[in-house]
């Protein structure tokens, strides 16, 4: 049996099929210790059948938000350990003196440096001697330690130096992780920050991982685990524990998925999807008339860049859980702190901090009875009383409910006109797909406030992000900086052989087919971005023209008779996931309202 198990910041959600019916079970979640939700929620579906559980996790996540990863080693070229923490010049306030440095996760005392040297164009200039290696060993050993990231200059051209510096440090027997075999693409400081960030969250990703698929295996008939990616790909849990950065946006990955996936059988071609849950809400955007889901490789989580390619979503701390507070000049703040499961909201009965939840149902806008199923009863009185006591200056507590609302509303229609209107997209061409455990309770405000026509409401949009994890594909994502000039369009064919062959060997591994999809970034010539397209190895010109097109609806401009360069290659290695019933399509649209 498939078993998709979706950890969030409240619940724990659970998506099967049983007796050929699509089924959801949710527990609260156990954030001390996610693993016992999930194995919890798996004993009361499965008991001891085999199960193939597929997870979307938030440990990586929160150890980012927390704080809470491993004491890192910052292996680079000699001369270059402080730009993990220099960043880069552009700031988000160009002109505050008070603006926070850069967030850096190694310390100066776990920056080494090694003396060595490759060219662009990856020639090998100087090469560590043995006496060099063995004194990083000795110095990374001294430093107390827990993983190791390792991502010399130019490593994407020649990961000759890097391979013996990993061999060198393989002695400690602490994690490993180097930028060639993850992210082999130029800019130095976002290969070095996503490397960092992979080593800060393997011990605790791998310990947790191993001890859970252990645990599967054990009581359910030698069950298996797999992990939703943040590009919205499945990958085995070994691989995930080897590579957790992938997984940073796991469980709003799912999301994307489930709604692209209802907004499908729906045939609807557009759509903006609104997934608010217990802590957080994310946007984002999909056109499957232009290419489906957005992917991104330029993401900042928990204030940290990362490289890897992932679903393009915007996160804003606003959720069914987020703390409504005044600030020391009396204004009316919610989030982004949440009370999560524990102690919860104060209508859950332990919380004492009143929360968007407790405004909605102070405003009559959930049932007090019926709630999960009558699963949770909502204490009503409670609430009324201890948001009366926390309205600060406002007259009422109705008032105070009707304010929290109005705050956190617009919170998320900032976030979602980010990543429709600030990126060139009408909302007014799109369908509001909203999801979560509070996405349909404000979506009416959402689409008035920004003239969306149509709203589109899943028949369980609490446990999509859960649904998405169960129909995803097997993806694994390779890439390859090269940059080449237009004239060299004839030869990419040939340079993209080498992922071609590398993928299929991973997905040999697994007893996988699958089919690659190629991707090329592109830019105008001295251009500090790129735009990705898809490229045809047919008609390889077809890029450079929707290049051209794409620059002009995002940036508003475009020249074409300037030269372009080809910066990377990429290729998305998909294994279609399990085909979906048409009863599970009908059980979610069955009971989905469409408000026109």
């Amino acid at each position: 049996m498939r078993v998709a198990v979706d950890t969030g910041g409240t619940f724990t959600d659970c998506v099967y099929i049983a007796d050929g019916q699509l089924k959801v079970l949710k527990v609260l979640s156990t954030p001390a210790d996610p693993s016992r939700a999930v194995l919890d929620a798996l004993t009361q579906i499965g008991g001891g059948s085999a199960l193939d559980v597929r997870h979307g996790t938030t440990i990586g996540t929160n150890a980012m938000l927390e704080r809470k990863g491993a004491r890192v080693a910052f292996v680079t070229t000699a001369g270059f350990e402080d730009t993990i923490a220099i960043g880069r010049q552009t700031r988000s306030r160009l002109y505050d003196w008070f603006a926070p440095l850069p967030v850096c996760l190694v310390p100066r005392e776990l920056r080494f440096g090694v003396p060595e040297r490759v060219s662009a164009s990856g020639e090998m200039l100087r090469s560590p001697a043995d006496e060099d290696l063995a004194a990083l060993v000795d110095a990374v050993r001294a430093s107390g330690a827990e993983a190791v990231a390792i991502s010399l200059l130019f490593s994407f051209a020649n990961p000759g130096t890097e391979l013996r510096v990993e061999a060198a440090l393989g002695c400690l027997g602490i994690p490993i992780s180097t930028s060639h075999r993850i992210l082999p693409e130029f800019r130095e400081y976002e290969r070095a920050s996503t490397i960092v960030v992979n080593a800060y969250l393997a011990p605790r990703m791998q310990s947790y991982l191993a001890q859970l698929e252990q645990r599967v295996r054990t009581q359910h008939a030698g069950g298996r685990v797999d992990v939703m990616q943040s590009s919205g790909g499945i990958i085995p849990a070994r691989l995930a524990a080897r590579e957790p950065v992938r997984t940073v946006l796991s469980g709003p990955a799912g999301g994307v998925i489930g709604a692209c996936q209802v907004a499908r059988w729906a045939r609807i071609d557009r759509i903006v999807g609104f997934d608010m849950g217990g802590t957080s809400t994310d946007v984002f955007l999909a056109d499957s008339t232009a290419g489906g889901t957005q992917l991104t490789s330029e993401s900042v989580v928990a204030g940290v860049p990362i490289g890897v390619p992932m679903l393009d979503i915007h996160t804003a701390g606003a959720g069914g859980g987020s703390i409504a507070r005044f600030d020391g000049g009396g204004m009316l703040r919610v989030g982004p702190e949440s009370a999560g499961s524990e102690p919860g909201p104060i209508c859950f009965g332990r919380g004492t901090r009143p929360t968007v939840t407790d405004a909605n149902l102070r405003l009559g806008r959930l049932d007090a009875e019926s709630f999960l199923g009558g699963g949770v009863h909502l204490d009503r009185r409670r609430t009324e009383q201890m948001m009366s006591q926390q309205k600060g200056p406002l007259a009422t507590a109705e008032e105070f409910a009707a304010g929290i609302l109005r705050v956190v509303e617009t919170q998320m229609e900032k976030a979602i006109r980010v990543i429709s209107i600030e990126r060139g997209h009408d909302p007014r061409q799109f369908t509001l797909v909203a999801f979560g455990g509070g996405g349909p309770l404000h979506a009416c405000a959402l689409a008035r406030a920004l003239r969306i026509p149509r709203i589109l409401i899943p028949a369980m949009p609490g446990a999509l992000s859960a649904m998405g994890i169960l129909l995803a594909d097997s993806v694994r994502d390779y890439s390859r900086t090269v940059m080449l000039q237009q004239d060299d369009l004839a030869s990419i064919g040939d340079r993209f052989a080498e992922l071609d062959q590398h993928s299929t060997a991973d997905f040999s591994e697994e007893a996988l087919q699958g089919v690659a999809l190629r991707t090329i970034d592109v830019r105008y010539r001295r251009q500090g971005y790129e735009l990705n397209l898809p490229f045809d190895a047919n008609a390889p010109e077809s890029a450079i023209e929707a290049f051209h097109r794409l620059h002009r609806q995002r940036y508003g401009f475009s020249d074409a008779s300037r030269p372009v360069e080809i910066v990377n290659l990429r290729l998305r290695m998909i294994a279609a996931g399990e085909p979906y019933s048409r009863r599970w399509a009908a059980s979610l649209l069955r009971g989905a309202r469409g408000l026109f």
